[in-house]
């Protein structure tokens, strides 16, 4: 949809019972560019004004003043507006080059906090490529979310809590050895978690033994808690050398173990307002008379161990009175949708109208040749592998298409990464999705890649001109250019709709739709030619490459200058 103030401004003329934002939601882009730029559709006007949509439209474009299109016709139930296209490219143009990479920024959040937490992948485990869509996920909405005028708060909530730790502990201590974990330590850990679990099949006890050591890890054992110590650092250092490649900060660390001493305040709320019953030992909060199919919340196990719903019960509560946040986010897999209902039913029966403004960022799963990873069995794919691979990849492709090219492992890098992550976000969240890694990487087709290259070709044909770019007088007549114009103008409201439907996604069909656009024209123009619209050409090539470059940001994915 074009966003246009000109439009809205013309139909609050007619519709003066209608404001501008009603009218705003309601534009809409025509089935076909024949149709016209932008629509109106009358349906909703039919009751109120009890007349047929169709002959609403008509009394519309006959009432409108149209000075400043080309033409507003009715056709059926709508009002298309033919934009003039002069005007239209001048205005748009001017704006993307003056803004620059703040093309697209509104104010709508107006500074409040908005806590995303993101990632948050177990210690003593290597970080899969089951990690993979919560990290990217989480990074590209807090970049949408500041674009948007918010304050994204940026938390990585590592699992470094719970029974697996005290399953870990015995098996570290029952068959492993220091120098083993020593000599590589991520990969040692994950062995012995597996093994622990396939001799748990023979010899359930063992599932006791891993309780009991959590237990002691939670009661503050020494032993126990200078294994723990040891494997979160060494986990921190691996997770880092990920995270670098990726580009990817954190305003907090703060996991599972931060909130040990935080708990007590859950149970001491959740006592005072009765809400605690006991259930064969345990300790939970009956949720049956809010929703009959909602199982009890568990805040305490038998033997007085917390669980996942204390540690984010507390966690919630620690962040609204830390961040005070207008909104917070769960990016985290759909599969785990009833814990984040019970945690909101929870919150809300403590007293906290706040709750509402949680929500889960669910999404799909990956799978490899159909199959699902897991860790304790050992079925996993390893990010770190992943991105070494599609760095080889877009490095062979690289070293075929521009032998010449200057430091091409940086750009392999750029390239392999931001190709991984594109493909992620390309997909809808709730959406699984198969991955096949040479078809991620591939430089055409929807990959992130041939929305680098565009980018680079962009800024490729600026470097061969000296003109010094200007905004003066770029009033572009060629019909060529318009499906680049009318992408470009969509950018604001492209920004905006991806916030309000917590969709990457969003942002990337958009960038894939402009370098579709760019192309064609490329294909078909002589862009450098010396004649009186060179500049006008020029600053559409530079407009496109700033609005790549910023919707590549906004996704994560680097721009590099050549490819």
């Amino acid at each position: 949809m074009v966003d246009n103030i000109q439009i809205v401004e013309a139909l609050n003329a007619v519709l003066t019972d209608l404001t501008l934002h009603e009218i705003s939601e309601k534009l809409e882009a025509p089935k076909s560019s024949d149709l016209g730029d932008v629509a109106f559709p009358t349906f909703t006007l039919a009751k109120t004004l009890h007349k047929a949509p169709q002959l609403i439209a008509a009394d519309i474009v006959a009432a409108i003043d149209q000075e400043g299109f080309e033409k507003v016709v009715a056709t059926g139930p709508y009002v298309n507006f033919f934009l003039d296209k002069v005007a239209t490219s001048n205005r748009v143009l001017k704006t993307v080059f003056d803004l620059e990479g703040a093309y697209g920024d509104n104010v709508d959040g107006q500074g409040a906090k908005v806590t995303i937490d993101m990632s948050s992948p177990n210690i003593a485990k290597p970080m899969s490529m089951g990690h993979l869509r919560s990290t990217v996920i989480g990074n590209a909405l807090a970049n949408i979310t500041a674009k948007n005028g918010y304050a994204p708060v940026k938390i990585n909530h590592l699992g470094d809590w719970g029974t697996q730790f005290g399953k870990l502990i015995y098996a570290y201590k029952a068959w492993g050895s220091e120098e083993e974990v020593k000599s590589d330590p991520i990969a040692t850990l994950l062995k012995y978690y597996v093994e622990f679990h396939e001799k748990a099949k023979e010899n359930d006890s063992l599932n006791d033994e891993g309780r009991a050591w959590f237990k002691k890890l939670e009661d503050g054992d020494e032993e126990a808690h200078r294994l723990w110590q040891w494997f979160r650092a060494e986990s921190l250092k691996e997770f880092s050398e990920i995270y670098d490649r990726l580009d990817i900060t954190f305003d907090s660390f703060n996991g599972e173990a931060f909130y040990n001493d935080k708990m007590d305040k859950v149970v001491d709320i959740l006592e005072e307002k009765n809400l605690l019953v006991e259930s064969q030992g345990a300790q939970i909060v009956d949720l049956s008379h809010i929703n009959p199919n909602l199982t009890p919340a568990m805040i305490k196990r038998s033997d007085g161990a917390t669980l996942y719903m204390t540690r984010d019960l507390a966690a919630a509560l620690y962040r609204k009175e830390t961040y005070d946040f207008a909104k917070s986010l769960y990016v985290v897999g759909g599969e785990q949708r009833e814990h984040f209902v019970q945690m909101k039913a929870v919150l809300s029966l403590m007293g906290f109208e706040w709750a509402d403004d949680i929500e889960h960022i669910a999404f799909g799963l990956i799978t490899f040749n159909g199959k699902k990873m897991s860790t304790r069995k050992g079925d996993v794919v390893l990010l770190k592998d992943v991105l070494d691979d599609a760095h080889e990849l877009a490095l062979k492709q690289i070293q075929e298409k521009n032998p010449a090219l200057g430091d091409k492992d940086t750009v392999a890098e750029e390239v392999g990464a931001g190709a991984v992550v594109f493909h992620d976000l390309m997909n809808d969240r709730t959406n699984n999705f198969d991955f096949n890694l040479e078809e991620v990487v591939r430089f055409e087709g929807d990959t992130g890649p041939y929305v680098q290259y565009t980018n680079a070709r962009a800024k490729s044909i600026l470097r061969k001109t000296s003109v010094q770019l200007t905004s003066d007088d770029l009033n572009l007549s060629d019909p060529a250019t318009w499906d680049i114009i009318t992408t470009l103008n969509n950018f604001p409201k492209t920004v905006q709709r991806a916030w309000q439907q917590r969709e990457a996604s969003i942002i990337a069909k958009y960038a894939l739709n402009l370098s579709r656009a760019f192309n064609k024209y490329y294909a078909n123009s002589k862009i450098l030619t010396e004649d009186a619209q060179l500049n006008a050409r020029l600053v559409l090539v530079k407009s496109v490459s700033i609005v790549l470059t910023e919707s590549l940001r906004l996704l994560g994915v680097k721009a590099p200058e050549e490819m």
